[in-house]
C-alpha cells in the first residue's frame, strides 16, 4: 500500500493505492509512525494515480494536521488535478500550510530548500 524513503533529508511516502474506508486507520497509523520516526524532517506524500480517492485524501488531510501540530512542513505530490483541488479546498488553514504539487521532484526539491 505504501513505500517510503529519505531523499535529501526529506521523508517521501508514496501511497500506491487507496486504502478504502476500512484501511484508512491503518494507513494513517503507518504514515504517522514514519513522521514521528523521521522528525523533524519535512514530509512529502506522493499519491499514485490509484490512490486519489476519498479515503487516501482523508488520510493525507489528517497527516497534514499531525505535521502541522508538530511544526513539520508537509507537501503532497499528485498528478491528479481533481485530487489537488480536493486537498486545497479541505486543508486545515490553522497551522502550517499544506503545499500541493503536481510533480514529485518539484515537491521534494521545494521541501529540501525550505528546510535548509
Amino acid at each position: 500500500m505504501l513505500t517510503h524513503s529519505l531523499d535529501h533529508g526529506v521523508l517521501v511516502v508514496t501511497v500506491h493505492r487507496d486504502p478504502g474506508v476500512g484501511g484508512r486507520a491503518a494507513l494513517l497509523g503507518k504514515i504517522g509512525d514514519l513522521v514521528h520516526a523521521c522528525r523533524p524532517a519535512p514530509v512529502v506524500i506522493v499519491l499514485d494515480d490509484a490512490a486519489t480517492d476519498g479515503a487516501a485524501l482523508s488520510v493525507v488531510l489528517r497527516v497534514h494536521r499531525l505535521c502541522s501540530g508538530l511544526g513539520i512542513l508537509m507537501s503532497v505530490a499528485t498528478g491528479s488535478a481533481p485530487a489537488r483541488r480536493v486537498l486545497e479546498a479541505n486543508a486545515d488553514t490553522g497551522g502550517t500550510r499544506l503545499v500541493i504539487h503536481a510533480r514529485t521532484d518539484t515537491a521534494v526539491s521545494a521541501a529540501f530548500a525550505a528546510a535548509a
